[in-house]
Formats: C-alpha cells, structure tokens, sequence
C-alpha cells in the first residue's frame, strides 16, 4: 500500500511529514487501516519487531491530535524507553504538536501536562497521575500501550492491567457494547486504544478483553532463520 493512497485521510501538517520518510507502507501498517486504525477503531497489533508498529500508534496519536479529537498518552514500560520516544517524536513531530515526558515524582499530578498534546509516560506514573485524578486525563482520546505482553509479567503485570482497566472505564473504548434489555447498542465513543506487542500467546483474549480489533502478521525487514548450533556447525531448519 502506497502512503499517498491515504493522503486525504491525513491531516496535511502529518502527511507532508511523513511523505519524506515513507513511501509504501509496511504489510502491517496496511491491515492496520484496513482494520479502521483511521476511522478511531481500537487495535491490538501483534507483529515481529521493526515491522512498523510504532508508526501505527503514530498515525492514531497525530490524526487525533490535529483534528482537535483530545490528547494522546503513549504508555511505555521502562523510563529509558519513554525517554527515548519522547527525543524520537519531539524531532519529528515537535513543530506540530506539543510533546511532554511524564516519568518523575509519583507523587504529583503534573497539571502542567494539562497544556501538552501527546504524553509519553511510564505504566507506574500514569497509575500515580490516575490516583492523583489529573484532570487533564479526560481528555485524552489515544491510549497506546507498548508492550502490552506486559500483562503477563509478575512484576508489572499488576500494575498495568488495572491501569489499563481504569483507563478503559473512564474513556471508555471506541467500539464496547452495552447490553440492555431489548438489544446492544453502541456506547458513545470516546478513546481509541492501541496495544503493541511482538509476542503475545493469547492474541485472540486479549483482544476479546479490550475490544479491540486483531491485527497479526508475521513479516520483518530482516528474515529471521533459526537453526541449531553443535560442534561449530549451524544447521538450520
């Protein structure tokens, strides 16, 4: 898929940004949009590393963002890798957008973010943000959780399911159903979640759990080839 097959569905300032980078999209960018990744549907997006998940989060935070929809929080779970997101997307993206890092004092509810557009932040200080009732937090309407398989980890693990079971009661997901008495109907709209993740075993529940579409491929710029090494000899599957 051509980036510019998408161009009227991009705000200009992102497009112009990214057509200097990008020409073809990558197969899971492509089934990423194909699953209404513009359209504000939810995503849960299981690719091999490099194969382009970040620029999908991307494409939902800046759309969002430029078309005046609410904030954009990236949940991270290390603070070297939120460091590291937020010099990535203030280069590219600081002209356009206003970025903030949120990693400090657990202790405060950071009101000044109340003034910034996309946040990268740590599982732990947006859990602390969320118990100090940062007002600015109902205002977000792009939740991108990276390594998501997270969930499963004993020591995190915790943590970022109720965050993200908080966040999902109080923005309520794009997409979840309410059941009354006659038939289903949809609940207004309000945040778009996207998980991120390399390898999840249950893709399928996940999924289920935050009603988000499932988007699965297993390309990578660089083919992985496995092989058992013995008495200096590789041989290979």
């Amino acid at each position: 898929m051509e980036l510019k097959s998408i161009k009227s569905n991009l705000p200009k300032e992102l497009y112009d940004i990214l057509e200097k980078e990008i020409k073809t999209l990558r197969p899971a960018q492509a089934k990423a949009l194909e699953k209404g990744l513009l359209d504000g549907k939810s995503l849960l997006v299981c690719t091999p590393t490099a194969s382009g998940k970040t620029l999908i989060a991307e494409l939902a935070a800046l759309k969002s963002i430029l078309e005046g929809n609410g904030k954009a929080v990236y949940i991270v779970p290390l603070k070297a890798l939120a460091s590291e997101k937020f010099k990535d997307f203030k280069q590219r993206y600081g002209h356009i957008i206003k970025v903030a890092l949120s990693i400090g004092d657990v202790d405060s509810n950071d009101a000044y973010l109340a003034d910034y557009d996309l946040i990268i932040t740590t599982s732990e200080k947006l859990d602390s943000l969320l118990r100090h009732r940062a007002p600015w937090l109902s205002l977000v309407s792009t939740v991108i959780i990276d390594e998501i398989h997270l969930l499963n980890d004993p020591g995190r693990g915790p943590t970022l399911e109720i965050l993200i079971t908080i966040l999902m009661q109080l923005l309520k997901p794009k997409g979840q159903a309410a059941e009354n008495s006659k038939k289903a109907q949809k609940i207004l709209a309000k945040a778009q979640f996207i998980g991120l993740s390399a390898t999840i075993g249950n893709s399928e529940e996940l999924s289920g759990w935050l009603n988000a579409e499932l988007v699965e491929d297993d390309w990578r710029p660089v083919k992985l080839h496995k092989g058992i090494y013995l008495d200096g000899e590789i041989e290979f599957e």
